[in-house]
């Protein structure tokens, strides 16, 4: 999985995306953390992190936007709001991806 920030290895990032895959075995996963562009927001002020997430995984087959969207943050409640205040979703079938 790809992760934007490269300077230090961040704990929070690493759980988030072993979740992601102990639960979705994707095809692919980029994790981005785009807590930096929300310095000052409420949120942010807390610590938890804002994120940004593209999944493909065959676990989303036959199912709806917001039931996509319903399995990852059933994945991830327990970090929910503390550790994550925001998190954008594309949640994708592997045959949405080809062609």
């Amino acid at each position: 999985m790809a992760n934007e920030q490269t300077a230090a290895p961040n704990p929070r990032v690493a759980r988030i995306e072993e979740i992601l895959q102990r639960t979705f075995t994707p095809q692919s996963c980029q994790l981005r953390d785009q807590s930096h562009l929300h310095a000052g927001h409420a949120g942010a002020a807390g610590g938890a992190g804002h994120y940004s997430l593209t999944i493909v995984s065959t676990k989303f087959d036959g199912l709806n936007m917001v039931s996509r969207h319903r399995l990852v943050y059933d994945a991830l409640r327990e970090m929910i709001p503390h550790e994550i205040h925001a998190l954008a979703i594309s949640a994708r079938t592997p045959q949405e991806c080809d062609g």
